[in-house]
This record gives C-alpha cells, sequence and structure tokens, in this order.
C-alpha cells in the first residue's frame, strides 16, 4: 500500500468511496463537483494501482488544517490504510507549517492511537463557522472533535494589529 496526491481523474473513485461510507451517515456526504473542485486536498491510498482509500487535508490557515474524508474500502480495513492516510496527511500538515490539525469523528479511539487529544469545538471558530454551522447536522452532531498540535490561537492579521496599537496609545 501506497498514499500519493490526488489528480482530477481520480475524483469518481473518491466519490465511490466517501458514498459508500455517508450512506450510513459515517462521513459527510460530497457531491462528485465538490471532490472536483477540492480535489487537491485529497490523497489517495493505492494497492497494486487500485485506490482503495482516500483521505483529505483542508487548510484553514497556517494556525489550523483538518483531516477529513478518511475512508479505506471494507475489503481492505485492518491492514494500516487508514494510519497510512493519516500519517501522510500529518506530514503534509508539517510541510505547510501547520501548528494544529483538527478533525471530528465517531471513532476517536483510532485517532487517539495517533496522537489526537479530544478537543472542544469551541477552540474551533474557524472551522465551526465556516463549515459546521452550514452541516445539516449542526444542532445534533454526534462527533468528537480531536486535535494535534499547538490550540490554535486567534492570529490578527498584521495591518489589523498596527491598527489595534495605534487605538491603544
Amino acid at each position: 500500500m501506497r498514499t500519493r496526491e490526488a489528480l482530477l481523474p481520480d475524483a469518481e473513485r473518491i466519490h465511490d468511496l466517501i458514498s459508500y461510507y455517508s450512506g450510513d451517515g459515517t462521513l459527510l456526504p460530497r457531491s462528485l463537483g465538490e471532490i472536483c473542485e477540492n480535489v487537491r486536498d485529497f490523497i489517495v491510498l493505492e494497492e497494486a494501482g487500485r485506490i482503495i482509500g482516500c483521505g483529505a487535508l483542508h487548510l484553514y490557515g497556517p494556525h489550523l488544517a483538518e483531516i477529513r474524508s478518511i475512508t479505506v474500502n471494507p475489503g481492505y480495513q485492518k491492514r494500516g490504510g487508514g494510519e497510512l492516510l493519516v500519517q501522510s496527511l500529518l506530514s503534509e500538515a508539517r510541510e505547510h507549517q501547520v501548528s494544529c490539525i483538527c478533525l471530528f469523528t465517531r471513532t476517536p479511539q483510532f485517532f487517539a492511537k495517533l496522537g489526537f487529544i479530544v478537543g472542544q469545538r469551541e477552540d474551533l471558530p474557524d472551522k465551526i463557522n465556516r463549515d459546521c454551522r452550514v452541516c445539516p447536522r449542526y444542532h445534533c452532531c454526534d462527533e468528537v472533535a480531536m486535535l494535534k498540535g499547538e490550540l490554535p490561537r486567534f492570529a490578527v492579521p498584521p495591518e489589523a494589529a498596527n491598527w489595534l496599537v495605534k487605538l491603544q496609545v
């Protein structure tokens, strides 16, 4: 098994994998169009040239990224593919120098083994305000927020910081 960056021709297979797990509520559904638009966020897991899994890293800024849509074909589970996907995405987050990686899951024990800790949704306003508030499960979410790295500090752009300093003088 190996991971690689997803390419646009992989979008249909990624859609199939996510759709399989969104039927029972494990993953949020994603349209093929949405996957095509965001294919650069995805990596795929391959074995013998066949895509058997996928995952995505969504960047909010240097203070936060989210691991999303981790899935492995049922016939290939329990063989380390999920961990390989997560480790690859963590490596990508390090390359981008992201200080905190978050995810939302119903299987916190899997991610705890990979060094994630349970967090509070309130600590992730970028994620909540941008994605969660438009989610159909917003008011009945049963996913656990998990974090790895430094809890995000709320960045103030340099020009705003200068303006705030002038106000305090």
